[in-house]
């Protein structure tokens, strides 16, 4: 999701190789000042973001798209340079946001208390056009804002992150599977990993996002349509074999899907697609388990006994949890929602 116009003949791999020196230097020379957008203060936050009100040290940057060459905005802070290289967060809003989102900040927060680099893409914003909702140029938008942060900071290549909740848990998961050799960790949050599922199970409740989604794809699933592999390209299911190399977990809150808009069952199969490309096709969660999943609101008796104590959930308590090579799924005593903690705790075991 190359960098600045003067990166894009030579390719996002290539600028990735020289680790940024060229784009540090620019910066340092203050030729590229203009062109990447630094110093700017976040502008108020567009219709459909809760208002938000973004720490002073945080600064409003512009990157120019290696995709079509728009100037696309994040939000970026880096600690102070101390001559060693950093761990880089990249957090990604959900479906309906953008990168001035609130719930950014606490994801913001986290990175800041562990002196790590933060960037907060806007990768297209709310997922309600095609250019957004996991589209190749979408992934794009977000490896170019990598590739920004680790021109303007010192950054660990061993140690880069990926988190995001809802939409961008989704956004995530895409990621991870279309450029798996870039992430240390990749920690998603109540993602969904199906559109066409999600799709029905929308209309079926009566949601927004079943239009948002036809605006995005062209219209409802429609078996052997150009619409219908828009739904599959851009759903993390048809990816995640290729992230089995990935430290990736997976988080959903059991009540999603009745309290939330995302039943519990896209994180479990999104789980079932890492454990089967891991080659442990026994940790694959069975489809009837999943249906009692959801329908009950609760764990199947038979599943639960696979929990463990995390403090970093807090009171959202861990009700099961399994690991499959790199992976592992975790449902929580929640709904909806994000634990920016307990991610970054997990994401900080992870180096490459």
């Amino acid at each position: 999701m190359p960098v600045l116009i003067y990166m894009q003949p030579i390719g996002v791999n290539t600028f990735f190789a020289g680790g940024g020196l060229i784009f540090r230097a620019l910066i340092a020379a203050g030729l590229i000042a203009t062109m990447a957008g630094c110093g700017e203060k976040p502008k108020s936050p567009a219709a459909g973001n809760r208002e938000a009100s973004w720490p002073e040290e945080v600064r409003e940057v512009q990157i120019v798209s290696s995709a079509d060459g728009s100037l696309q905005k994040a939000i970026f802070w880096a600690p102070e340079d101390r001559g060693t290289p950093v761990p880089l967060l990249v957090n990604l809003h959900t479906w309906s946001g953008d990168y001035r989102q609130e719930m950014g900040i606490a994801f913001f927060e986290e990175a800041r208390r562990r002196g790590w680099a933060f960037i907060h893409p806007d990768f297209r914003g709310p997922d309600r056009r095609p250019e957004a909702a996991g589209s190749p140029t979408a992934t794009a938008d977000i490896l170019d804002a990598v590739a920004y942060a680790r021109g303007a900071a010192s950054v660990d290549s061993g140690r880069i992150y990926l988190a995001g909740t809802s939409g961008g848990g989704h956004m995530s998961l895409l990621t991870a599977g279309r450029s798996p050799e870039i992430w240390a960790g990749v920690s998603a949050w109540v993602p969904i990993t199906d559109l066409a599922r999600w799709h029905a199970e929308c209309v079926a409740r009566g949601l927004d996002y079943a239009r948002d989604m036809e605006a995005t794809c062209g219209g409802p699933p429609a078996a052997g349509t150009e619409v219908d592999s828009q739904y599959r390209l851009r759903s993390p299911l048809s990816v995640l074999g290729r992230a089995a190399a990935v430290a990736v977990e997976i988080n959903t809150g059991i009540h999603d899907g009745h309290s939330g808009s995302v039943p519990v069952g896209h994180s479990l199969r999104g789980f079932n697609e890492l454990a089967r490309a891991n080659g442990m096709p026994e940790k694959v969660i069975g489809e009837q388990a999943i249906e009692r999943f959801e329908t009950g609101e609760r764990v199947p008796p038979e599943l639960a006994g696979e929990r463990e104590d995390d403090p970093a959930y807090g009171d959202k308590r861990v009700l099961f949890r399994r690991n499959a090579g790199q992976a592992r799924v975790t449902v929580f005593e929640g709904g909806h929602e994000g634990i920016p903690q307990a991610a970054c705790e997990w994401l900080a075991r992870h180096k490459k």
